[in-house]
């Protein structure tokens, strides 16, 4: 299967048949990411947490009849 990176609109092929294949075939608000953009992503943002002052916006969910 060929896929475009949406960064860096490099072309690539993935195998058909991998799980991450088929996640963009069915659904299609999955994007792909080639890995050079993948791993300068990380590595900015993994500069940013160390900085301290990143915070994830991931709200933790309470269940109730826990309490």
């Amino acid at each position: 299967m060929r896929v475009q990176c949406v960064i860096c609109d490099q072309i690539e092929k993935i195998d058909s048949y991998c799980l991450q294949a088929k996640r963009l075939r069915n659904r299609r608000i999955h994007t792909y990411m080639c890995q050079s953009c993948h791993d300068r992503i990380e590595e900015k943002t993994h500069k940013r947490v160390a900085t301290g002052s990143f915070r994830f916006n991931r709200e933790r969910k309470r269940e109730k009849h826990l309490s």
